[in-house]
């Protein structure tokens, strides 16, 4: 049995990249062909044997524990219906695992975000998924750093190689050489929040998936607030690698970063593509819209 079995989900943010959509429906409720991404994040965790979900809001985001309750209106029309494929899904729904809510009251950073969960993971490690960070259903990176936390008892990050030009759009992790650990782990002794390119240690991005001890909590607790006076994950992170082993799960593909526009449009494309009821619908689409604008080679 895993001894991870509880995830900590972020999502009180207000997604101002895609306003107007966000002023009124959360950027975690962003649909994915008919899914929202908040429940792609979801299923990711339930993949990986965690069965105990806490999902940080805030107070405009009701349409996200909407999203995962129970709707005895729509079930009984869908059943005066028979749409027995659309009744199993939205019951589904409020049985994937235990989903719980908290408010995080005020915007003070992913480091405060995730201290707020301290009563509800208790002693216990636990995951953290953000949810504008989408893995492809058949990534491994998740279970993979559960794997690496039951073996080794360190806690890990998930690193991703990106171009120099762009690690400044990201948290960057320096890292140590490793021959004593396996791919795809390296050992993490430093992490530096949006460098420019010319003083990034690295070309490794942190990207949103982590496995946490509960000592984070304490070096949470007393992280002082930074710039925009929010409380810095980063910071409690760099504080923890003082007494313990912080390793990185470097990894290529696979990932949509849903808070971008053109990565977002990607995901609903390529993730359509692989549904069978969609890929000759929606092949079609592209042809035309590649013949349309004289794009073909």
């Amino acid at each position: 049995m895993s001894t991870v079995r509880k995830a900590v989900i972020p999502a009180a943010g207000w997604g101002t990249r895609f306003l107007p959509f966000t002023k009124s429906v959360p950027k975690e409720m962003l649909p994915i062909v008919d899914k929202p991404a908040i429940q792609y994040v979801v299923e990711e965790a339930i993949r990986c044997g965690i069965d105990d979900i806490l999902i940080i809001t805030s107070p405009y985001k009701k349409a996200i524990e909407d999203h995962f309750d129970r709707s005895v209106e729509l079930e009984h029309l869908l059943d005066e219906k028979d749409k027995d494929r659309e009744l199993r899904q939205v019951r589904e729904l409020a049985d994937l695992a235990d989903i719980h809510f908290i408010r995080q009251g005020e915007a003070l950073g992913l480091g405060h975000a995730i201290g707020i969960a301290r009563r509800h993971v208790g002693r216990e490690p636990f995951a953290v998924l953000l949810g504008d960070d989408l893995m492809h259903p058949s990534s491994k990176v998740l279970q993979g750093m559960i794997d690496t936390y039951e073996d080794r008892g360190a806690a890990s990050v998930a690193l991703m190689q990106v171009p120099h030009a762009e690690i400044g759009s990201y948290g960057c992790a320096r890292v140590e050489p490793s021959d004593d650990l396996p791919d795809p782990l390296v050992r993490v002794s430093g992490l530096v929040e949006k460098p420019p390119p010319a003083e990034a240690p690295s070309d490794l991005a942190v990207i949103g998936r982590y496995v946490f001890g509960p000592e984070i909590f304490d070096h949470i607790a007393a992280t002082e607030a930074g710039h925009g006076g929010e409380i810095q994950l980063t910071d409690a992170m760099l504080a923890m690698m003082a007494e313990r082993e912080v390793l990185g799960w470097v990894f290529q593909g696979g990932r949509y970063d849903v808070g971008s526009k053109p990565d977002y449009l990607r995901t609903v494309i390529e993730l359509g593509l692989e549904r069978e009821d969609l890929r000759a619908d929606l092949m079609a689409v592209l042809r035309a819209v590649v013949e349309r604008e004289g794009m073909c080679p």
